[in-house]
């Protein structure tokens, strides 16, 4: 598995999903309570995630942690 691909895989469903609620990178961190440049390097695929970090952007995207998945997929 190529670690740095899934990152940007889930970035970029990240951002789409971010998108779709019509957020900003600075509103989705505020609601998390996540720093606005750790948002920013998830997006763009730079940082592994942690589990509380997983929990904090479905929370603020108003979804549970099954729905953030729906729709994510990553061919190895």
């Amino acid at each position: 598995m190529d670690k740095d691909q899934i990152k940007i895989a889930f970035g970029e469903h990240l951002t789409k999903l971010r998108k779709e609620r019509e957020l900003s990178i600075h509103q989705l961190a505020q609601v998390c309570d996540l720093e606005y440049s750790h948002v920013q390097r998830i997006e763009k695929g730079k940082v592994n995630i942690a589990l509380t970090t997983l929990a904090a952007l479905a929370q603020g995207l108003d979804m549970s942690l099954e729905e953030l998945f729906s729709g994510f997929h990553f061919q190895q």
